[in-house]
């Protein structure tokens, strides 16, 4: 088995739709979703507010390539098209760690499949969701291995802040009531 944390983000189109495709279709392999945060956009393009969530999901068939997989096809399902770096998305799904069935983090150095995800520490829309479902979690940059909240007390308050919970869910009311 394999488990895997996405940070999964939207500013185009029923952002919140787009990223309740991504839980829909994992169904019985979540394992934990946090809530909807709002964040400014990351990287200086301007553009409108994303909705962001973390998902832990598993699944005994999937290695990190199968994950990426899995990615790139929920982004192409919502008409996801790659034309600016950092800019407007209708669904970015993005691997932040994959874990083996030992439980240990994969490292990957292929430059489609980099993990843990090279930037995940530098982003509050992905520390913060991932703090709700997993308090304790650590993430390893390079060979700096530190709780996720530790990262997050080293951003700045105005990237922290810049950052803000929604009531939202990315879990579809049909997935609830299971």
């Amino acid at each position: 088995m394999t488990q895997v944390v996405l940070s999964i983000g939207s500013n185009v189109g029923d952002s919140l739709a787009h990223l309740r495709s991504v839980t829909d279709d994992l169904g019985p392999r979540v394992r934990a979703v946090s809530k909807v945060y709002m964040s400014a956009p990351w990287g200086g393009i301007e553009q409108q507010d994303f909705l962001n969530a973390i998902v832990v999901a598993d699944d005994p068939e999937r290695g990190p390539y199968e994950w990426l997989e899995f990615a790139r096809e929920r982004e192409a399902n919502a008409e996801r098209v790659r034309e600016v770096r950092w800019g407007p998305r209708s669904l970015d799904v993005d691997i932040v760690v994959c874990r083996s069935d030992a439980g240990q983090d994969v490292v990957g150095t292929d430059p489609q499949l980099l993990l843990p995800h090279p930037r995940a520490h530098e982003r509050a829309f992905v520390l913060l969701p991932w703090l709700d479902v997993e308090p304790d979690a650590t993430l390893a940059v390079g060979t700096d291995a530190r709780r996720v909240d530790d990262w997050l007390a080293t951003l700045s308050a105005e990237e922290r802040s810049g950052v803000r919970a929604t009531d939202m869910t990315p879990v579809s009311a049909e997935e609830r009531r299971e």
